[in-house]
């Protein structure tokens, strides 16, 4: 009988133990590659909210949710593709924060996660194409797409007088589709698009580049590009010969390390739009990460501890990491009915989950998903000046 207790005592422990097993949740960003600047903050971002939810002792058994890092290199499919099976297949992830890039993160969505049911929430991939990808309602993300982002910056030129534009692009698909949406809406308004040419990110010398734009007689240059790629080589080189001297920055171009780049130049002669929102759920925001020493107002940053959120909320709301559960549940708690959650109440909105309460999770950015899984968003408008970014209004 001594043999049978210990024996079941053995038995229960080791169920106990299992099921304390942390649950890895992968977070694929571009740690290397034209967006290597702002990635540290967006990943420690979806940690900070990972973190949040393991230390409540409220997810189903228990268990705690550990993040496994992978890099998508922004611009490498083939690379992005052999990380996220390794997140997939060797370190068993129950979902994905990421990817960052419009051209890796459809990759990794249609030869890895997809095929293999792993929910991705990505906080930064805004490529409109991403809204009809064959994804199994697997696909989600927390920064809208730029169908919108063409629309704002559109109106805010025409706002502005500004008739004739130019438009440099990075050559993947988060370049060209931005650059699409941008030039249709401005046109549609009844504005010239110049100029829409591509450029390589990687390049030491881009002033056969300036040299085209220049040549299309625009005064007004948009960057569709990337803070740390092409974008800062052909804004340099814009100011370096004096061929524009007014820029409209989307959201790839935004990052203090590009302001750092040039200098005093860059004060005064920029427009910029990335998702932003202002509001109770962004001040909450902005007082947890500073309290974690994390910067509130970096690229992405919001959207990546949204992403995070949603993927541990929804964890709580299946009662249990498995990976279709997961999936089946977003939507119910990223939208409404219930209660209305925001940072730093990730604790709350598994306790009311587990209660059998429905949840309305707001988090930093006002998070509402519609149908296709991804953020209806809105914008910040700012400009640099004073070797920073400044805040005009949110759209």
């Amino acid at each position: 009988m001594k043999r049978i207790l210990l024996a079941s005592a053995a038995c229960a422990l080791a169920s106990a133990a299992q099921a304390q097993e942390p649950v890895n949740i992968g977070i694929i960003l571009g740690f290397t590659g034209p967006l290597e600047s702002i990635t540290p903050g967006m990943a420690a971002s979806a940690e900070l909210a990972l973190k949040e939810a393991s230390d409540s002792g409220l997810l189903p058994g228990g268990i705690t949710l550990n993040p496994v890092r992978a890099d998508s290199t922004c611009i490498d499919a083939a690379a992005a593709t052999t990380a996220a099976e390794n997140l997939i297949t060797g370190q068993n992830v129950a979902a994905i924060v990421g990817a960052d890039c419009s051209g890796v993160t459809t990759a990794i969505a249609n030869n890895v996660a997809v095929p293999n049911g792993v929910v991705m929430v990505s906080p930064s991939a805004t490529s409109p194409a991403l809204s009809t990808i064959e994804d199994d309602d697997f696909f989600f993300r927390t920064a809208p797409s730029d169908a919108r982002q063409g629309e704002v910056i559109a109106a805010l030129l025409q706002e502005r007088g500004i008739d004739t534009i130019a438009i440099t692009f990075t050559n993947n698909d988060y370049g060209k589709g931005l650059a699409d949406a941008i030039a249709a809406a401005f046109t549609a308004g009844g504005g010239t698009v110049a100029i829409s040419a591509a450029h390589e990110d990687g390049k030491g010398d881009y002033s056969a580049e300036v040299a085209a734009l220049q040549a299309s007689g625009a005064e007004h240059l948009v960057v569709a590009g990337y803070v740390d790629g092409g974008g800062l080589g052909i804004t340099q080189g814009s100011l370096d010969t004096g061929a524009f001297e007014s820029f409209v920055f989307p959201d790839g171009m935004f990052g203090q390390s590009l302001i750092d780049a040039i200098g005093d130049e860059i004060n005064g002669k920029v427009l910029g739009t990335l998702p932003g929102t202002e509001g109770e759920g962004a001040d909450l925001f902005r007082t947890l990460a500073e309290a974690a020493g994390q910067d509130p107002t970096g690229t992405y940053v919001p959207e990546s501890y949204d992403a995070a959120a949603l993927i541990a909320l929804a964890i709580g709301a299946a009662g249990s990491a498995d990976r279709t559960a997961i999936r089946d549940n977003i939507m119910n708690v990223a939208n409404a009915p219930g209660e209305p959650i925001f940072p730093g109440e990730i604790a709350k909105g598994l306790e009311l989950l587990a209660a059998g309460t429905d949840i309305d999770y707001q988090g930093a950015t006002g998070v509402e998903l519609i149908g296709v899984g991804e953020a209806a968003g809105s914008y910040r408008v700012y400009e640099i000046k004073d070797n920073t970014t400044a805040t005009l209004e949110y759209r």
